[in-house]
């Protein structure tokens, strides 16, 4: 751990960008399987978001690891820090105002809880995007359940690894039963109850 270092507060408050952007910032923590559709949906759901007048940003698992978790793998250990790190990059995202999805497996119930710890109370919405193993693994598009069955793959959530599903998400997007669509107005409707957009 660092020594001999200060936190310096900014000189703009997150309320004051709430107010200039007109809307709150927090985090859509999106998380299921591979091939479950997070990334579509997180995707398809900023650019709604956008074309309202938001100020949103993806982050999302496999252009984070392109960067800054480069240097990690897909073991326990490795899983874990890959979502600290995640955790306290959209924690800084919140606090410049912006509207973050977080498009990540995330297969640890602590691992979100963690982030979930990082923001202020309302500030993290978990989203469970629900879809079998068997569905993900008929769509894989990038051909990772194949690899996995076959043992090239070592850790896959779903099929060597755990995914300890959410046990209270704040939503639930079911992409077996909706589409892509489906699943973007689902979101839009409830955001818009919550009073968050």
């Amino acid at each position: 751990m660092s020594t001999n270092i200060v936190w310096h507060e900014a000189s703009i408050a997150k309320e004051e960008r709430h107010k200039k952007n007109k809307h709150r910032s927090f985090i859509l923590w999106f998380t299921g399987l591979s091939a479950s559709g997070k990334s579509s949906v997180a995707n398809a759901f900023a650019h709604t978001l956008f074309e309202r007048g938001n100020q949103t940003y993806v982050l999302d698992g496999d252009n984070i690891r392109h960067g800054l978790n480069n240097d990690l793998g897909f073991t326990e250990e490795d899983r874990k820090e890959n979502i600290r790190r995640i955790g306290e990059v959209a924690k800084l995202f919140v606090d410049s105002g912006q509207i973050v999805l977080t498009a990540f497996i995330s297969p640890y119930r602590a691992d979100r809880s963690l982030v979930r710890e990082l923001v202020e109370e309302g500030d993290f919405l978990e989203v469970y995007v629900k879809c079998s193993v068997e569905e993900c693994e008929k769509r894989d598009p990038k051909g990772l359940y194949k690899k996995a069955r076959n043992e090239e793959i070592k850790n896959f959530t779903g099929i060597s690894a755990p995914y300890e599903e959410p046990i209270n998400p704040e939503i639930i997007l079911d992409t077996e039963q909706y589409s892509i669509e489906q699943c973007v107005e689902q979101l839009t409707a409830i955001l818009l109850e919550k009073g968050l957009i």
